[in-house]
């Protein structure tokens, strides 16, 4: 697979594209970047963790050193507690080891390296290395000798894959701009006062070329003339077949748009990954880990289900390593796959995905495939990953994803206080579970607070509204609406009714016996019991003043005594009257309703 470089010097953004398509990419932007070297101060020890915090610029997160990488510091005296090592206000000499993420500052190391092109000099480091991709044994063996040789004492040095099987005149140079680089840095940081930036490798392109440029690198695509001579001389010294293209942005289009670098990163920033299989991966990072989702989608192209799984794992696990290095994740990872019951398909997994991340250079490890077939493993930390660098926090939601909706107490309490009313209403017109008497008692209440608010309306008018209500109650049958229909009672029609548990509509008729009707009870007029009154009145002597005789009074009592008892015996008449009516009435009605129940049942029979 043939490899090309596209770096975009103003941006400062290179890309390594694999047949055409973004792999990784590399973004040197933001106040510090790895390999830059800083003279700071320092702020606080803390030995409760054996470590510290120390100021390198005007950024308001501190450094952070541990005790393990003081360097120089700790080789200096033989202690082991911080404390003994460093104290506040000291001056010291670090190098940024891993960018700003998060709330959390750079990290910082005692232990400085300067990178070249074949080498990496380390001034308080110790002995010689070799890179492992280096395999031959002769190899190996010619660079530790000629390291040994070159190197000045009690520093260290380490040999690049770049270095195998190079001319010994261009290492041995190598290393004198190391030296020279860092004699520069040393002089400058005794001249100057923390905190303050001592040495950054500003030369984005040669920076790019000397850290990606592998034998599978065809062709090197750049938009700044500058650089493309600082890379046509990079390249001079050595044979090589890589092509390196001017692009000029100001006549063609942008170098990033071109070589679609802007569309990558936007569907970097979006959670789902499509297989080509028609699967899909979901990719969620968090504070603690990131965890990556497998879905086997619309694949539907294998004979058999297991054979689907397989597949689209494998392909999975192919595309996860790449978005690995495209989106710079570091730390930890989880991965759940598709389960798997065959323990040979497991194997063959992992040594799928073993093979996919063998070439990353952020050395990734997979730990193990638990029982709940999740496969854990962890990727050293390389800058700043795509979400940080790219993305920016919702300004609604503060990066949670969703925005909170709290209930509103104001308006749960006027909903309360409607159905409560609503609730008292029903609680007052429901009088199925009283007595009848109770029925007519808690029904005269009912009319005296309305008449509070209503006049008395005349007869004829009582006579237009009984009309009326005889047309709307065909039609309040069907609806749930409670409405009050008047009944007018005599004080008599009120006991026996009462006592028969009769329901008062069945004056009115029929029809007006229904769950939706509310009864209001009028006093009606007792025309016999005016007659009789009027006849007592007449019986009854007139008394022209208060002086008159004993004798009179005396008379009069009696007279109105034997009134009295005749008056009660034509009542209890007309009770009994009024009983024998009602009754009668009641008979009728069950007769009416057992004839019309035959009829049904004669005209259901006949239908059949």
């Amino acid at each position: 697979m043939s490899q090309q470089i596209v770096i975009a010097e103003q941006a400062r953004i290179a890309a390594l594209l694999t047949d055409d398509r973004v792999d990784e990419l590399i973004v040197a932007q933001g106040q510090y970047q790895i390999g830059d070297i800083f003279l700071g101060t320092v702020e606080n020890v803390l030995p409760g963790i054996d470590a510290a915090f120390i100021d390198i610029g005007e950024s308001e997160k501190n450094g952070f050193i541990h005790v393990s990488d003081l360097g120089p510091l700790r080789l200096k005296k033989g202690v082991v507690g911080i404390t003994e090592l460093l104290e506040p206000k000291q001056k010291v000499l670090v190098q940024i080891m891993k960018e700003p993420t998060g709330n959390k500052g750079p990290r910082l190391t005692g232990n400085i390296s300067l990178p070249g092109k074949y080498l990496i000099f380390q001034p308080f480091g110790q002995g010689v290395n070799i890179s492992r991709k280096i395999n031959t044994d002769t190899e190996r063996s010619r660079l530790r000798a000629l390291g040994v040789l070159i190197k000045p004492p009690s520093t260290g040095l380490l040999f690049r894959t770049e270095a195998e099987k190079i001319k010994e005149e261009l290492l041995i140079e190598d290393l004198e701009n190391l030296i020279q680089q860092w004699d520069q840095v040393i002089k400058i940081s005794e001249s100057s006062l923390p905190p303050n930036l001592i040495n950054r490798d500003e030369d984005f392109s040669l920076k790019i070329l000397r850290d990606c440029v592998k034998p599978s690198t065809k062709k090197i695509i750049l938009d700044n003339k500058i650089a493309l001579e600082k890379a046509k001389n990079f390249f001079g010294n050595n044979d090589s077949n890589v092509e390196l293209i001017f692009h000029s942005n100001d006549i063609n289009e942008h170098i990033l748009e071109k070589y679609q670098i802007n569309k990558t990163i936007q569907k970097a920033l979006q959670p789902r990954v499509d297989l080509p299989s028609g699967g899909y991966i979901i990719i969620e990072p968090t504070e603690a880990l990131t965890v990556i989702d497998v879905n086997s989608g619309s694949f539907t192209r294998s004979a058999n289900s297991r054979q689907t799984v397989l597949w689209t794992n494998c392909e999975a696990a192919v595309e996860i390593s790449r978005q690995m290095k495209l989106r710079n994740i570091g730390g930890v990872l989880v991965i759940d796959f598709i389960d798997m019951e065959s323990r040979r398909d497991q194997f063959q997994l992992l040594e799928q995905f073993t093979l996919a991340i063998k070439d990353d250079s952020a050395r990734p490890q997979i730990a193990e495939l638990t029982e709940l077939g999740l496969v854990e493993l962890t990727r050293k930390r390389q800058g700043q990953n795509i979400y940080e660098l790219f993305g920016k926090r919702c300004s609604n939601c503060n990066g949670l994803g969703h925005t909170e909706n709290l209930p509103n107490y104001q308006n749960l309490n006027s909903e309360t206080t409607q159905t409560a009313k609503k609730t008292s209403k029903l609680v007052d017109t429901k009088f199925t579970d009283l007595d009848p008497p109770q029925v007519i008692e808690n029904q005269e209440k009912i009319v005296k607070k309305e008449s509070l608010s209503s006049k008395n309306l005349n007869k004829d008018d009582d006579h237009s509204k009984k009309k009326e209500n005889d047309n709307e109650i065909l039609n309040s049958n069907s609806s749930r609406e409670k409405k009050v229909i008047t009944v007018e009672l005599s004080n008599d029609e009120k006991f026996v009714y009462s006592q028969l548990g009769i329901n008062p509509l069945i004056k009115l008729g029929k029809q007006y016996l229904t769950d939706n009707h509310l009864i209001r009870i009028e006093d009606g007029k007792n025309q016999e019991k005016e007659i009789s009154l009027e006849n007592n009145k007449k019986s009854k002597p007139k008394v022209s003043s208060k002086k008159a005789n004993k004798k009179t009074s005396t008379s009069n009592s009696i007279e109105k005594f034997a009134v009295e008892v005749d008056d009660s015996k034509e009542v209890n008449s007309h009770n009994k009257l009024l009983k024998e009516t009602a009754a009668n009435k009641e008979l009728e009605i069950i007769e009416e309703i057992d004839n019309s129940r035959r009829k049904r049942r004669r005209s259901s029979a006949s239908i059949e």
